[in-house]
């Protein structure tokens, strides 16, 4: 699985204050995404195939979502929940595990995400590549959490935005779930270098600059995509069916259309 493209230079630039006010926020996340939902959404993440069995629970998620207002709350109810599609999609893709890898998936590929927490094997670098946040000794920062956070600038970034010090504590991210849903956020919610955020894009909060039109950039889930993978846009091609397939399935269960622009086939990639 090629994972290490997705997001890990994507979030070099992230910075978010906790419990951010994004406005126009109704509701709570738990009034779209119930626990019997969740369930159904991350059907095999509690299987013993998946290394992260146990770890991604439903009260963790909740928790995460309401310390930052706006997400999964913005706008009607079919914003919101397109919104909450797109960040599961975006997420199990970089998690996905379990049978599937075997092709012989139950219920298919793209009922298998968050089955990962962590990358890296046994041994990983320690990923300390910068010297704005010293690394203590024996403290590593490989991928960890939804969008596997990695190195110590992001771990950094992402603890100073939530109130947490994961440069001194970066395993929370892969035993706390609430914690590492928090990073999921945190990256969500955030605009980076030259990017919106993917939580602007779905919510309608983003309109597209005459260098974007021209780029073919667009709101919808393609832009999301070219977002978190921009090596996989601009091909001409359905290189990136993999996140349509989370993003459709995740539309037909919370009973909400697509929307427009699915892929980024013919998106030029952000730098």
């Amino acid at each position: 699985m090629k994972i290490s493209a997705l997001v890990f230079l994507a979030l070099a630039t992230l910075s978010i204050i906790p419990a951010q006010d994004l406005s126009n926020g109704v509701g709570d996340v738990c009034s779209i995404i119930t626990s019997d939902l969740f369930d159904q959404m991350l059907k095999h993440r509690n299987d013993d195939t998946c290394p992260s069995k146990g770890f991604y629970t439903y009260d963790g998620f909740i928790a995460a979502a309401r310390s930052c207002n706006g997400f999964g709350t913005t706008g009607n109810d079919d914003t919101r929940k397109r919104e909450l599609a797109a960040f599961f999609a975006q997420t199990s893709y970089i998690t996905i595990g379990g049978n599937w890898q075997a092709g012989n998936a139950s219920d298919g590929q793209f009922a298998w995400g968050y089955c990962v927490v962590r990358v890296g094997g046994h041994h990983p670098p320690p990923y300390c590549t910068s010297p704005d946040w010293p690394c203590p000794p024996s403290k590593s920062y490989y991928g960890r959490g939804p969008v596997l956070l990695t190195h110590n600038y992001n771990y950094g970034m992402a603890g100073q935005a939530i109130g947490v010090d994961l440069i001194n504590n970066p395993d929370l991210v892969e035993t706390d779930t609430t914690t590492s849903f928090k990073t999921a956020i945190w990256f969500w919610v955030t605009p980076q270098g030259g990017k919106p955020s993917p939580h602007d894009v779905m919510t309608g909060r983003w309109t597209p600059s005459a260098d974007d039109i021209s780029a073919g950039r667009l709101p919808g889930f393609g832009l999301v995509t070219n977002i978190f993978s921009s090596w996989a846009c601009g091909r001409g091609e359905p290189v990136e069916d993999h996140w349509i397939g989370f993003y459709k399935r995740y539309c037909d269960i919370l009973g909400v259309s697509y929307g427009d622009n699915l892929d980024c086939d013919n998106q030029k990639p952000y730098a």
